[in-house]
């Protein structure tokens, strides 16, 4: 087996449990490897850090997955690591409908598995993943026995590590879209064309944040993508739910589900939502509660200033459409921005309307996405619940 040796000065972050090694970190491979294989990592001094698979192709060129000497990286290692994942979501009643593993957060870097229903969603972003699929889905098979699993390992970050982007079922085909019920609420799910999954199982605690607020509101849902957010509105007793998105094809299932759950207090518009906001801002327009949940706006920190704009003119306008007395209920996903750096540009955004925030919500993901305090990447999901005086 490789040794990874890293440079002295740039093993503390690893050392205190960090499961990524760049390749600026690394100062000697002693030893033959083949992308993929698994390696163990030592500081300057020599002491065992971890053990986990390399790839020399990616700026992230290992991702530790075990801290424990000669532990084999198997059937066996998996099926403790997914087993450990699973009987925590079924302790905090996230069994039905779920993220069951959370990469980093379950000490599988590179592993993304969402539940729906019977059906599994995985996603296999690195090769040290890939390579070991067939024991991954063993696994998976073994401890959930699923009806089906889909594979949508069609992202980008794949091609950073030598991979092409693939999607397809792992075992018997399955109709898609699929049914999937939460809280009450029905949703078609598009596990092969929608977004990441198909659905955002992140968001569940945040949806449910939103019943004061909804109850006999007219709510804007401003990138609704298949309006998760506007059913929990509407089943909250919501008066009117008006959402938008640039999709025309996330729009078409937001009309599904409203059909689907009787709602006939929805409307959705397929639109470019900052010319909407803007447009409806200068009309004088105004809504009980807006709602605010973008995608991220950059996927790295070189990008941020630009992203901080973008986050800045959209809450600014959802500000603006904001009752005296109401609620701007808004989302940051991108873990490149900070919590403090999202609070920051909220109040910018405030300050520029003319506007004061009073915080009632401020909280992370879901717990089927716990964070690992000293893994920044699992810190990704800001939400926030203002009102507006």
């Amino acid at each position: 087996m490789a040794q990874v040796i890293l440079q002295k000065g740039k093993d503390k972050r690893v050392g205190n449990g960090h499961p990524w090694v760049y390749v600026n970190e690394v100062a000697k491979v002693e030893g033959d490897y083949n992308n993929g294989d698994i390696v163990d990592v030592h500081n300057s001094r020599g002491n065992f850090i971890g053990r986990g698979y390399i790839n020399n192709l990616s700026q992230i060129m290992v991702r530790i997955l075990s801290h424990k000497r000669n532990e084999n990286i198997d059937y066996t290692f998996f099926k403790a690591k997914i087993g450990a994942a699973w009987e925590y979501r079924k302790q905090i009643g996230y069994d039905k409908n779920c993220r069951v593993v959370f990469g980093e957060a379950d000490g599988l870097s590179g592993l993304v598995v969402d539940k729906f229903e019977d059906v599994l969603v995985v996603q296999l972003l690195t090769l040290g993943m890939d390579i070991r699929k067939e024991q991954i889905i063993a696994v998976l098979k073994e401890l959930l026995q699923p009806r089906g699993i889909y594979e949508r390992s069609d992202v980008g970050v794949r091609e950073l590590e030598g991979l092409t982007q693939v999607k397809g079922h792992l075992m018997e085909p399955f109709e898609n879209p699929i049914l999937m019920k939460q809280d009450g609420i029905s949703f078609w799910v598009d596990i092969e064309n929608g977004q990441k999954t198909g659905f955002f199982h992140d968001q569940r605690k945040n949806r449910l944040a939103i019943q004061p607020f909804v109850k006999n509101a007219k709510v804007l849902d401003a990138c609704s993508y298949t309006g998760s957010f506007s059913m929990y509105a509407a089943k909250f007793g919501a008066a009117q739910v008006i959402g938008f998105d640039i999709s025309e094809e996330a729009v078409a299932y937001c009309r599904k589900n409203a059909k689907l759950n009787q709602f006939k207090n929805c409307e959705f518009h397929a639109v470019n939502v900052f010319d909407e906001l803007k447009k409806m801002v200068n009309e004088g327009q105004q809504f009980d509660v807006v709602m605010l949940d973008p995608p991220a706006f950059t996927k790295n920190r070189k990008n941020l200033e630009t992203a901080l704009k973008g986050y800045k003119e959209v809450n600014r306008r959802g500000i603006q459409l904001v009752k005296p007395g109401g609620y701007l209920i808004t989302s940051s996903c991108s873990h490149f921005i900070y919590p403090e750096e999202f609070r920051d540009v909220i109040t910018s955004a405030a300050n520029d309307a003319g506007r004061m925030l009073r915080q009632i919500v401020f909280q992370a993901q879901a717990p089927d996405h716990p964070l690992i305090w000293n893994i920044q990447e699992t810190h990704y999901l800001k939400f926030a619940i203002l009102q507006v005086l």
